[in-house]
């Protein structure tokens, strides 16, 4: 992309500045990052745990909407829909509440359209509902709005005064128009200007990762920002998770990595991509700034925002962010350690088809037991575990368990793993075949089990095997075979199954778990060779805007690419793509060859850095190698033989996401 800086018309770079941040989309483990952690010198007592609250600027932008009126609101709602009893607390300003020039004082004036009464007048309203407060400015001339609202470099001690004296809680500051000056200078003298105040004010480093703040900022602030601007796509949200993950040897009390503010409720994701990004962010100890508008967001996302099992993790007062135990073909599994000497774990599915992911407590850290309690932090559910930690996880999906070798393990029922097998792919009026799984990871036995696979009205499902068993010792599975056949006329497109397993523990209780899953209907790929960008996808994935056919990336909005040109040379079929990028097609064994043109893409000048690669079933059929602006278009083919579905990947050419835009030209499937 280019990174929006907030608005965002005005672009700079999107530098995640880590080589090893920027895992590629086929879901690669990140290398270790062997720094060890900071101390920090802000011996404050502030920010020991990642601050939490609401920042506008996600949801309104510069709108006239952002106003007095819209921040007391956000205030309002945090006290009556518990936001503030699960532990939201600052209500923060971003860009745009000040005039474009200072006073004759060189003092900065708050727009008085937006807030008549000032900005001390929002505070002490903020502190009288038992929140905090908090504004922005930037490390530069001007902030990075294109209206050119007045920056603080040069005015560090005279607008430190002025929020403080306005009961200021927090101050984000940005790196937009900073002339070239140092950045740790910059941020230094703001940190010792807003120290001067005497008013304890947290300190929001936003430079974007450009100069590694993590390997500097631990005595300048107390969070700084690890990536460019998140957007609210799930391409954006998977490349800044990427990009964090390997940097959790510099997080910690009072020093934390922050990989931007949350995207939940804002429209751009589903609830389980939501449920994802939340999941991600805590078990990464990231502060948990709400960038959704409140005043208009649903039951579903204030049940994600306000979970208090999964705020804890964030919140844990060890501080230690997550780490990566594993990753590969999208299955991840992150782990964090807890202060009581739990370990939070994150089964993360980057894939767009359910996939299992399974570790053990040994591997997560955990000492040797005969039993432990896992505790399921969306179901709110505990079970008894005898040491391996799985579930099959919905495409795009989190499970999230805290796992602890608790000596009362025993008065839960046992963890019950329900997965199926088989292609997910229908052809529709054509049975296929898939077998169902239940599984006993419990340390007890699981009586009574029965499972049940139902599909959409007019779908035909039959069971060909048991779906019973009168037991299930630890580690031992019921097996059941099932027809599932598609009505002949139904229309291609993914279809919702469910899988819903049955059982006693030993205490006679009944326990039902329920997974549910997708079955697409697909058609047969067309015989001979086709254009990519004329058939449907299974699934389209781009770093910033969406995938777009026959022409470039172009912005953020769909149909605003141009035609796809490399090294000066235009095509008239492809797509457009950013970084990190993945399209996957369905094949369904019957085609041999992929081909294609590709490169940079010419609209964003000499920028862009990345690298193509085609994916089949999972292996890797072939890649480029980095490819820079300055490259013609480079011929790729791929043997996919066989393959039911090829991927093809785009990831940033490990320098950071900066303006990748990435062309498959005269990309062709030869069926």
């Amino acid at each position: 992309m280019t990174r929006h800086l907030h608005t965002r018309t005005t672009r700079s770079r999107v530098i995640g500045a880590v080589t090893a941040g920027l895992l590629c989309a086929a879901g690669l483990a990140a290398p270790a990052v062997a720094a060890p952690a900071p101390t920090p010198a802000l011996d404050d007592g502030l920010a020991l745990t990642p601050p939490m609250g609401f920042n506008n600027w996600n949801s309104t932008h510069c709108r006239a909407e952002f106003n007095e009126g819209m921040v007391k609101s956000v205030a309002d709602i945090f006290v009556d829909k518990g936001l503030k009893d699960a532990g939201y607390q600052y209500v923060n300003l971003d860009d745009c509440w000040a005039l474009p020039a200072r006073d004759a004082d060189g003092k900065l004036v708050p727009d008085p359209a937006r807030f008549p009464n000032g900005i001390k007048a929002v505070a002490d309203y903020v502190h009288a509902k038992g929140l905090k407060f908090g504004i922005y400015t930037s490390a530069g001339t001007k902030t990075c709005d294109s209206a050119g609202f007045p920056g603080a470099l040069g005015h560090e001690y005279s607008d430190a005064r002025q929020f403080a004296d306005w009961g200021v809680d927090y101050l984000k500051y940005d790196n937009c128009n900073n002339q070239g000056v140092d950045a740790k200078l910059r941020y230094t003298t703001m940190r010792d200007a807003l120290k001067a105040t005497g008013r304890p004010i947290v300190y929001s480093i936003c430079e974007w990762g450009q100069n590694k703040p993590w390997e500097w900022a631990s005595d300048v602030g107390h969070l700084w920002r690890t990536t460019g601007d998140i957007s609210d796509s799930w391409g954006s949200m998977l490349s800044i998770l990427k990009q964090n993950l390997p940097l959790a040897p510099y997080a910690g009390p009072g020093h934390w990595n922050d990989p931007d503010m949350l995207e939940v409720g804002n429209g751009g994701m589903t609830d389980t991509e939501y449920r994802s990004h939340f999941s991600m962010w805590s078990i990464m100890a990231a502060p948990l700034l709400i960038g959704s508008d409140l005043r208009t967001a649903t039951a579903g996302t204030f049940e994600i925002l306000g979970n208090k099992e999964v705020v804890a993790v964030d919140q844990d007062p060890l501080g230690e962010q997550g780490t990566v135990v594993s990753s590969e073909g999208g299955r991840w599994v992150v782990a964090k350690e807890m202060a009581d000497g739990s370990r939070t774990v994150a089964l993360f599915n980057e894939s767009g088809t359910a996939q299992r992911i399974a570790t053990t407590v040994t591997a997560v850290g955990l000492p040797a037991a005969d039993a432990y309690t896992q505790r399921d932090l969306w179901q709110h559910r505990s079970y008894n575990t005898a040491g391996t930690i799985a579930a099959t996880v919905p495409a795009h999906g989190t499970v999230l368990v805290r796992v602890s070798p608790d000596p009362a393990w025993a008065q839960h029922p046992p963890a019950v793993e329900l997965g199926l097998d088989g292609s997910p792919f229908v052809e529709a009026g054509t049975p296929a075949t898939l077998t169902s799984v239940v599984t006993d990871l419990g340390r007890t036995p699981a009586g009574r089990v029965s499972v049940a696979l139902t599909g959409p009205e007019g779908w035909t499902v039959r069971a060909t095997s048991p779906t019973t068993a009168s037991s299930l010792s630890t580690g031992r599975s019921l097996r059941t075979g099932w027809t599932v056949t598609a009505p002949p006329t139904a229309p291609t497109g993914s279809y919702g199954l469910t899988l819903k397993a049955s059982y006693r523990s030993p205490s006679h209780a009944r326990v039902e778990s329920v997974l549910p899953l997708t079955a697409t209907v697909v058609a047969p790929p067309p015989a001979g060779t086709s254009r990519l960008s004329d058939l449907p996808w299974l699934s389209a994935v781009s770093g910033w805007g969406p995938v777009e056919r026959d022409t470039s990336n172009g912005e953020s909005a769909a149909g605003d690419g141009n035609p796809i040109t490399i090294g000066g040379v235009v095509y008239a079929k492809g797509l457009g793509v950013h970084a990190e990028s993945s399209v996957d097609y369905y094949t369904g064994g019957a085609c041999e060859t992929v081909t294609a043109q590709v490169g940079v893409d010419d609209e964003k000048g000499a920028d862009g850095t990345v690298a193509f690669e085609i994916w089949a079933d999972g292996s890797k059929a072939a890649s480029t190698g980095v490819l820079t602006n300055a490259l013609p278009a480079q011929p790729l083919t791929a043997e996919v033989t066989g393959a039911q579905v090829v991927r093809l990947v785009v990831s940033d050419g490990g320098d950071g996401i900066d303006s990748d835009h990435a062309d498959w030209a005269e990309a062709e499937l030869s069926c």
